[in-house]
């Protein structure tokens, strides 16, 4: 029990429909499946050879330039205000002041742990060039072998990257607090929205069977900044939510959301909560 605090706790315990798509999102999406759905019906009934554009839906004819990309980017800034964005920030801000009143408590349990240097990659890891390096490359690639599925998800990570870190950057110097180690801009954490960010963007074009690893990784790197004095406790889970909230908003109609995820904080530890919300 003595060492309950220095544990990143993974809490499955139900919350609320975080991430579920807000319904227009969904209805868009309805709507779409049913249009294709109609014309391959009625190329059938023509005796003609069906779109190879239809039979190849789940793969995105359009590779976008990087010119497009960031075009994109900015488009996904103004779909940003949403209620969606709204709940995810909302829970993100009730984790964070749910664990600031430990915050000191944790930041200090950690000094002296026998962890001490399990969590030293985190800081490479979640950090902003490394993560989008990472992007670009994945983009890069998908350019390259001529792969549009690859080409879309690292335009968006690319976006979800520069959301996340533009947030959390002007967050930052407007909060102003200082770091366990003493120096500036603690709050919130950038290697935590990065992590989540990827996290989130993985999660919605491949399932969670790229999405619960995605998130076991950034939770990970969240934990470490805790480990080595960079962040406090509240610091990773509103980090944590503005990732999420950027991933999903560059995201907008991939994917399903028969889970929510959110960002979870106690006076034990942080991690994740995960809510079964059904099918669309």
């Amino acid at each position: 029990m003595a060492t309950r605090r220095h544990t990143f706790v993974f809490s499955t315990a139900s919350v609320v429909c975080v991430l579920a798509m807000c319904p227009c999102v969904a209805s868009a999406q309805t709507n779409a499946q049913e249009s294709v759905a109609q014309r391959v019906s009625d190329s059938v009934d023509d005796d003609r050879i069906p779109d190879p554009a239809i039979q190849t839906a789940s793969e995105p004819a359009f590779k976008p330039s990087l010119g497009q990309v960031f075009s994109k980017t900015f488009d996904d800034f103004k779909r940003l205000p949403s209620l969606d964005s709204a709940v995810i920030l909302s829970l993100g801000g009730a984790a964070s002041m749910v664990g600031r009143p430990a915050d000191a408590r944790i930041s200090h349990g950690f000094l002296g742990s026998p962890s001490k240097g399990f969590f030293n990659s985190g800081a490479y890891i979640g950090a902003a060039w490394v993560q989008m390096a990472g992007a670009f490359t994945t983009y890069s690639l998908g350019r390259a072998t001529g792969s549009s599925k690859v080409t879309a998800v690292g335009a968006d990570l690319i976006s979800a990257q520069i959301m996340s870190q533009t947030l959390t950057q002007a967050i930052k110097f407007s909060a102003g607090r200082t770091r366990p180690d003493g120096t500036s801009y603690s709050f919130p954490s950038g290697h935590s929205a990065t992590s989540f960010a990827t996290a989130a963007v993985l999660q919605r074009h491949f399932g969670w069977k790229a999405g619960i690893p995605a998130y076991a990784v950034a939770s990970y790197v969240a934990a470490s900044r805790i480990e080595t004095q960079r962040h406090y406790l509240s610091d990773v889970a509103f980090g944590a939510a503005i990732g999420i909230m950027s991933g999903r908003t560059v995201t907008l109609g991939h994917g399903n959301a028969r889970f929510a995820l959110s960002p979870a904080a106690a006076p034990g530890g942080a991690g994740v909560n995960f809510t079964w919300v059904g099918k669309k």
